[in-house]
């Protein structure tokens, strides 16, 4: 059994709206969004943890990168259940590395560094946890994209309204890097001859 609350966000979910209530959310439940080609789950968020972390999935599709940003305030990690993702992160000072993770690895994004990531293989999934003294990002996926009952990926890509990618960033700490450039290898396609 799964206890339904209506929240700021949403009309029914599994996730109470304050904190200090235990829970529990059975296998294919939570908050989820849509957003690109991915499903985002979303499992405790920073009203459950007085704005210390979140835990979320990402499960999508082989795809390109998502777009390189970073987070002012929040801690980010990525860990790989399965598949494959193309971690991309520079420093502060501009060092720029890329990790391929695979099922078991694990990478760590400090706040302020710009970083992106690509699936690399279909039915990919990554666990999320970020932290941060500011609070937590992950109402960020659903006002970005498409809150949804469907437990799978999206039928067509969900792409955002241009102007909805700094209205939802700068209440998540979320600062898209549009003219940001990856100079790592696997960063951009190889060129045609």
């Amino acid at each position: 059994m799964t206890i339904e609350f209506a929240t700021p966000y949403r009309n029914r979910s599994q996730i109470p709206p304050e904190p200090g209530v235990p829970y529990f959310i059975e296998k294919g439940q939570g908050d989820r969004a849509h957003l690109f080609g991915d499903l985002i789950t979303i499992y405790a968020g920073g009203e459950q943890t007085e704005n210390t972390f979140n835990f979320f999935t990402c499960e999508g599709p082989r795809g390109d990168i998502i777009p390189a940003h970073s987070h002012p305030d929040t801690y980010e990690v990525f860990f790989v259940t399965d598949g494959a993702i193309r971690l991309f992160v520079e420093e502060i000072g501009g060092e720029q590395h890329e990790k391929l993770l695979t099922s078991g690895d694990f990478g760590f994004v400090p706040k302020n560094c710009p970083h992106a990531y690509r699936i690399e293989r279909h039915h990919s999934r990554i666990v999320g946890v970020a932290a941060g003294p500011s609070g937590t990002f992950e109402r960020f996926f659903e006002n970005l994209g498409t809150p949804t009952d469907e437990p799978g990926l999206p039928a067509e890509p969900v792409v955002p309204e241009p102007h909805r990618f700094g209205t939802a960033g700068e209440r998540y700490d979320v600062r898209f890097l549009p003219d940001h450039q990856w100079r790592t290898p696997s960063a951009t396609p190889p060129s045609l001859p």
